[in-house]
């Protein structure tokens, strides 16, 4: 997420200051930025030189310091509510008063996240995945002004995204809708009721996804769904929010999906 941002951002127009936990993150992200620009020129989508000027708008750091002059912010950590919290407390500080904080959580409580600030009217969750849907969900809470709704709308439109506005409850709109779909695939697959292939190729050819359920899981991350179904099942006390054990596995032994080379299926 954080390197989709920091690209889609950076081809947009805007100047981007990127922040991860250390140099070694930092540089594992900013080379798949410029991995997948890359690709872009040798299949003739992008010029060179406008491959030059995106990454010229781009800047690394660890420092959260130097968010000190940013005129927006959005944070893609982890689905943890305390992780989150502690970044919102030290933006926060460190932020012009005047600024949104937008959070990308799928699926927590955008208040309680914003509760941490002095700015509670300024801050609303933008959550899409940004090189791959051509939606943003905004979504308000009952602290969030009328004039921060507005600014993640021309936002969300500067990055080239419709949106929709959604109410600040577990899961919004679209993961209160897809976590179930995604944990059944599990489900069905776990009982032996047909093959991971069969399941996907179901979804692909029969309706017309553009991929199947089990390969969007590990699209995701295998850990992100998990923290999210379990932040939606602790909230709704909702069964279909259960994670099945295998989802529950699968994270233990390191089998997180297209980031970790291993899931539902292998990546290279």
């Amino acid at each position: 997420m954080g390197s989709g941002y920091t690209q889609l951002c950076a081809q947009s127009g805007y100047q981007v200051i990127v922040l991860e936990l250390d140099y070694e993150l930092l540089n594992k992200g900013l080379a798949l930025v410029n991995s997948r620009l890359t690709e872009s020129v040798n299949k003739g989508d992008l010029s060179q030189q406008d491959k030059d000027a995106i990454l010229a708008r781009t800047e690394g750091t660890t420092n959260m310091q130097d968010f000190s002059d940013c005129d927006f912010v959005i944070e893609a950590v982890t689905e943890k509510m305390q992780v989150k919290k502690e970044v919102f407390a030290q933006l926060d500080r460190i932020c012009r008063r005047d600024i949104v904080l937008a959070t990308n959580t799928s699926v927590l409580s955008v208040i309680d996240i914003g509760a941490v600030t002095k700015r509670p009217d300024k801050v609303l969750g933008i959550h899409m995945n940004p090189l791959m849907s051509p939606l943003a969900e905004i979504v308000k809470t009952l602290a969030t002004s009328e004039e921060t709704l507005e600014i993640g709308k021309k936002f969300s439109k500067s990055l080239g995204k419709d949106f929709i506005i959604a109410r600040d409850t577990p899961g919004f709109v679209v993961n209160r809708l897809l976590t179930p779909f995604l944990l059944n695939a599990i489900r069905m697959l776990e009982a032996g009721i047909a093959t991971k292939d069969d399941i996907d190729t179901g979804f692909v050819r029969g309706l017309g996804y553009p991929m199947g359920p089990l390969a969007m899981l590990d699209i995701i991350g295998l850990d992100t769904v998990l923290l999210g179904a379990t932040a939606m099942y602790e909230d709704l006390k909702d069964p279909q929010y259960a994670a099945p054990t295998l989802l529950q596995k699968m994270v233990t032994a390191g089998w997180l999906g297209c980031k970790a080379g291993k899931g539902f299926y292998e990546y290279r």
